[in-house]
């Protein structure tokens, strides 16, 4: 019997001001924060209060919209100039999740013909709510093709967290879980903890619960033993960008779940939507993977538990190599094969229709 449930949504415009679900305070606390300076909008992005590369594209966008509108000049040239300064600013906030550069851009291309500030303002505005509105039908799509490689009661394991939460809606790797759920099919989530920020433990679990999923919570090294003895069918996994050639980087942890799916037989799934596909980027070795502060492994809840002076190693990401990778699926559909071929025509189609 299908199913309804809510959820909360992590971004929402509200004219002056853009609200944030944030995610740092997850799971015991659940709070919203108002961002009413572009200065606040990057930092939210930076650490990690609003995160998941959809998630970020789109308070990005906003971040851009809202800055916007602040500016106090009649000159056309002008404008483009702050805009572009602003959106250079917002851009350094995080480095790997391809998406946020893409939102920011398509808002700098929307105003390029504007013929006045107040058209531009007016603009920037509606292709920001356009992409999230854009990205929550994405992702629905996304859960459709998804789902159509499940079958009921299985076990399927994931990583960090891409769902609701990280997206406009539904999410991509989750997304197929809320579908099944609407639908009144039973699938069971093996959520990895993700270390050193707990993405899993704290995002993944918190909503899959919300939404009266069944989720069993897992620490990082547990991964083989689970295949091994929980009957795994599959693992299904975001990105937060994903080369020309299928190379994907996404959470770290990833790469070791596909290493360990390869030797067990099971499938290995990305989900993600074309704006994270970047064909300009050519393999997983040219994808910038960012460093985070030592603190995250020192510390647990600001108490140190590691010793003074140990040197630290944090990177956020890893490359998940494309021949480990089963299928991509996109709101296009289920891309398999020769990566660079199969990616490469589908962003052609995509350009003709």
């Amino acid at each position: 019997m299908a199913q309804s449930f809510s959820i909360p949504r992590s971004v929402e415009w509200n004219d002056t001001h853009i609200t944030i679900l944030n995610q740092q305070k997850l799971p015991l606390t659940t709070e919203y924060l108002e961002l009413r300076e572009i200065s606040d909008v990057r930092d939210a992005i930076a650490t990690l209060k609003v995160r998941g590369a959809p998630a970020i594209g789109i308070t990005a966008a906003y971040g851009l919209a809202l800055a916007a509108q602040s500016y106090q000049t009649s000159s056309i040239e002008e404008f483009r100039t702050l805009l572009q300064k602003d959106r250079d600013y917002l851009a350094s906030a995080r480095p790997t999740a391809v998406n946020l550069f893409w939102a920011l851009d398509r808002l700098v291309a929307s105003v390029a013909h504007a013929s006045s500030v107040n058209e531009a303002k007016t603009v920037l505005v509606h292709e920001a709510i356009c992409i999230q509105i854009e990205d929550e039908s994405t992702c629905r799509s996304i859960g459709e093709h998804a789902l159509s490689l499940f079958q009921n009661r299985d076990r399927i394991l994931t990583i960090c967290n891409a769902g609701s939460i990280a997206t406009a809606r539904y999410g991509t790797a989750l997304a197929p879980f809320y579908l099944a759920k609407e639908k009144g099919i039973h699938l069971h989530v093996y959520a990895l903890e993700t270390r050193p920020v707990l993405q899993g433990a704290r995002l993944t679990a918190w909503e899959l619960l919300q939404a009266g999923i069944d989720v069993t919570l897992i620490t990082d090294n547990m991964a083989a033993q689970t295949m091994q003895t929980k009957q795994i069918s599959a693992v299904i996994v975001g990105a937060d960008r994903i080369a020309a050639n299928g190379d994907t980087a996404n959470k770290i942890g990833t790469f070791g779940l596909a290493l360990l799916a390869r030797a067990f037989g099971i499938p290995f799934y990305v989900a993600a939507p074309l704006s994270t596909i970047d064909l300009t980027t050519k393999t997983g070795e040219d994808i910038p993977i960012e460093e985070r502060a030592p603190e995250e492994v020192t510390h647990f809840a600001g108490i140190r538990v590691a010793p003074e002076g140990v040197n630290v190693y944090n990177p956020a990401f890893d490359v998940t190599p494309h021949e480990l990778i089963t299928a991509i699926i996109t709101e296009k559909g289920i891309i398999r094969g020769n990566y660079s071929t199969t990616l490469s025509t589908l962003f052609k189609e995509e350009a003709h229709q």
